[in-house]
């Protein structure tokens, strides 16, 4: 994924997230959120196209320290970002402080894969899996030795398959701020 990808990306995400909480707060924040991604020594963002076009990508970080580093040097930058939905819904204030500033903590070491996104028009295609074999691989090139990521555990059978299916194991369950019961997975990959 380089710059110039980053409203592509954010648009596949808008479409293929269209009710989740980083999705509310606006193409605006996606857009700091993947040039944050890009920007970071550990960064792993990848982009699948079709012609010139990006059908799916692939972001995380090889190390868990993400938020913390992206929280102290961007700040600013995504305050910006999340201005007008803070003043639309001020209720999101707290939901996105504790996003960015105490994000829930995987218990499993190792490279996070924060985001997996396939335009949902081709999805079913193997899109998905080629761009989680390749999250994989750069996250073992940058010497990760495991790759873990979160994702709803209720109704949401098929993306649940999908991660089991790759070789990723439940490590963990928990409860957010807000009531949704998180499974954690881990693939080792040392």
């Amino acid at each position: 994924m380089q710059a110039g990808d980053v409203s592509a990306v954010t648009t596949v995400h808008l479409a293929a997230f269209p009710n989740f909480f980083l999705s509310s707060l606006g193409p605006r924040f996606l857009r700091e959120l993947y040039r944050a991604i890009i920007a970071d020594d550990d960064g792993i963002a990848l982009v699948a196209v079709d012609g010139a076009r990006v059908v799916g990508f692939a972001a995380g970080t090889a190390s868990g320290d993400f938020y913390r580093r992206v929280a102290r040097r961007r700040w600013f930058r995504f305050g910006v970002a999340a201005f007008g939905t803070l003043m639309r819904k001020p209720s999101v204030a707290r939901r996105l402080a504790r996003t960015i500033y105490a994000p829930p903590r995987p218990t499993s070491a190792g490279a996070l894969l924060m985001s997996l996104a396939v335009d949902p028009a081709i999805q079913g295609t193997g899109l998905g899996e080629a761009l989680t074999r390749a999250f994989v691989e750069g996250a073992r090139q940058q010497g990760a030795r495991a790759v873990v990521l979160t994702t709803d555990q209720a109704n949401n059978d098929a993306v649940n398959a999908f991660y089991q299916r790759r070789g990723f194991t439940v490590a963990a369950e928990y409860e957010t701020a807000k009531g949704r019961t998180m499974n954690e997975y881990v693939m080792r990959i040392d």
